[in-house]
């Protein structure tokens, strides 16, 4: 006598996790849908909304609190003005002002300036201090012992510079 063997309820819901888990995986790795590069986004930080943008480097949280991006530097706003200072600025406050963002820490806590030292990201993953360097509006620089993010970061400023995108097109000497 042959015995027919019982299907299991629980099978089949397990292969269907299993199946949702690898193609919400495969989503964000490959992007799928999105032109732009998505970076994944720090998990359980609180977000924070933009009030003002000094530069193309240092934004000023609805809080009061001045945040310094970490691991780059745009040029500098001065009374002599660095070449691409005004686009790093404005290109700065298209991608940021009014918008949340969420903060991640490296090492330190804030700069000799009271700001607060933090790779920042919009909320759909963006990691702001990259796109700005890959786009040519900040170089990559490192401040010890924040450095994490510095090979990401200087890779990006190789493509940037590469293809003379932003400052690297833009202005006679850069840096």
């Amino acid at each position: 006598m042959i015995r027919k063997r019982k299907k299991s309820p629980v099978i089949p819901g397990v292969i269907s996790l299993i199946s949702a888990l690898v193609l919400t995986i495969y989503a964000l790795y490959t992007n799928q849908g999105e032109t732009e590069q998505r970076d994944v986004l720090p998990s359980s930080f609180a977000t924070h909304r933009v009030a003002k943008v000094i530069d193309g480097d240092t934004i000023v949280l609805e809080n009061g609190e001045k945040v310094r991006y970490i691991g780059i530097n745009a040029p500098e706003i001065t009374k002599k003005r660095d070449c691409f200072s005004s686009e790093a600025k404005k290109k700065n406050e298209s991608l940021v002002l009014h918008k949340e963002v969420l903060l991640e820490k490296d090492v330190s806590e804030r700069d000799k300036y009271n700001r607060l030292l933090r790779y920042v990201y919009l909320t759909d993953g963006t990691f702001m201090n990259k796109t700005l360097v890959e786009e040519g509006y900040a170089y990559a620089s490192s401040y010890p012992p924040d450095i994490s993010r510095q090979e990401e970061l200087l890779e990006a400023q190789r493509e940037a510079q590469k293809n003379k995108k932003g400052l690297w097109g833009a202005c006679p000497k850069p840096r």
